[in-house]
């Protein structure tokens, strides 16, 4: 089947940290990872998505603003938001089967809620988060009140984040999934999470989450394999590209990359399950298209009276809540010793 993000944690060693311990550091976050986290879990008691009284969607506006202020203001983090661009034509297949996921936990929200199960339509609503052009306008909109950079990516946002950790730019990317070790960043941060929980559909309870780093030389060096051999293990196991081939999880693909040491060596039976675009699939990933030119300028300070107009008078926020994380982004701006230009520059 096609993967949500490649599957390694079996193989992978994940450093255990906490926020605290990452006061200060600078990060790419992966917007859209963000974005569906916020549209699964802020969600009224039925599960339907909190909106102002047009109807527009404010659950991820509700998350996304908490949470950056939150990480801003009491960690110190710099953060940029990476957008994703346009979908790659090879992701067809895996955009086409997250949208039957999608519609099958719509029916199946919708029948829960009508008959009152509201735990089950809970733990279906979660799946069914849509982020539109206007949940992506409204994001941007916000973080640019917010005084927060963002960017819009060539291809994947995590291909961007990551060569801007590999460039030096910032100090990981954030990001729930482990494609960006794939497209070579030096560190993934896992689970920037202030709440310390997600939500598990399938078992309809929630876990605890507690974040993590996972540093890519250090994973190659134990597990005794090039970055272009991890690539080619993800390919076996599956990513959002192609197929894994069936039977293959992450700690057989390991042993047989070990053994083979490429693709092309496989016996002729595994071979032949392999994506005829193999090739493509390997430079996705190992040369991603991003934008290598890139500016960052520093970000314009917060702007309180934009976050109010947007959010208060437009989102039917509270003014008092608005009001009050305006001024912690004015305090640190402020008083940040060289202010977001020299993570930038």
């Amino acid at each position: 089947m096609y993967s949500l993000g490649v599957l390694l944690t079996p193989i992978l060693k994940r450093e255990q940290t906490s926020l605290k311990a990452l006061k200060g550091r600078s990060f790419a976050i992966d917007a859209s990872i963000e974005l569906h986290r916020f549209l699964a879990l802020i969600r009224k008691p039925d599960g339907a998505l909190f909106t102002d009284q047009s109807e527009h969607v404010t659950s991820h506006l509700i998350g996304l603003l908490s949470w950056t202020s939150r990480l801003i203001t009491e960690y110190s983090m710099s953060l940029i938001f990476v957008f994703d661009g346009p979908p790659n034509p090879m992701k067809q297949k895996t955009m086409e089967a997250r949208r039957r996921a999608r519609q099958k936990a719509e029916v199946e929200y919708s029948e829960a809620a009508t008959r009152g199960d509201y735990s089950r339509a809970w733990s279906k609503a979660v799946m069914t988060g849509r982020v539109t052009g206007e949940v992506l306008s409204d994001a941007k909109r916000m973080l640019t009140l917010m005084g927060v950079p963002w960017l819009e990516a060539i291809d994947d946002a995590e291909a961007q984040a990551s060569y801007m950790a590999a460039k030096g730019a910032v100090w990981a990317v954030g990001s729930k999934d482990y494609d960006s070790l794939l497209y070579g960043t030096p560190i993934l941060a896992r689970y920037l999470s202030i709440a310390g929980q997600e939500f598990l559909p399938s078992q309809r309870r929630m876990r605890r989450l507690v974040p993590e780093l996972v540093k890519l030389s250090e994973n190659l060096e134990e597990l005794g394999i090039t970055r272009e051999q991890l690539v080619d293990l993800a390919i076996l196991v599956g990513t959002d590209f192609s197929e894994g081939v069936r039977g293959i999880g992450p700690k057989r693909a390991l042993s047989i990359v070990r053994r083979y040491g490429s693709l092309e060596h496989l016996p002729d039976e595994t071979r032949r399950q392999l994506p005829a675009d193999l090739d493509d699939i390997r430079n996705l990933f190992l040369h991603p298209n991003v934008l290598e030119a890139y500016s960052l300028e520093a970000p314009p300070p917060p702007n309180p009276e934009g976050l109010v107009t947007f959010l208060v008078r437009e989102r039917a926020f509270s003014q008092d809540r608005v009001t009050r994380v305006a001024e912690r982004l004015v305090y640190v701006y402020k008083h940040r010793e060289s202010g977001l230009a020299k993570w930038l520059n």
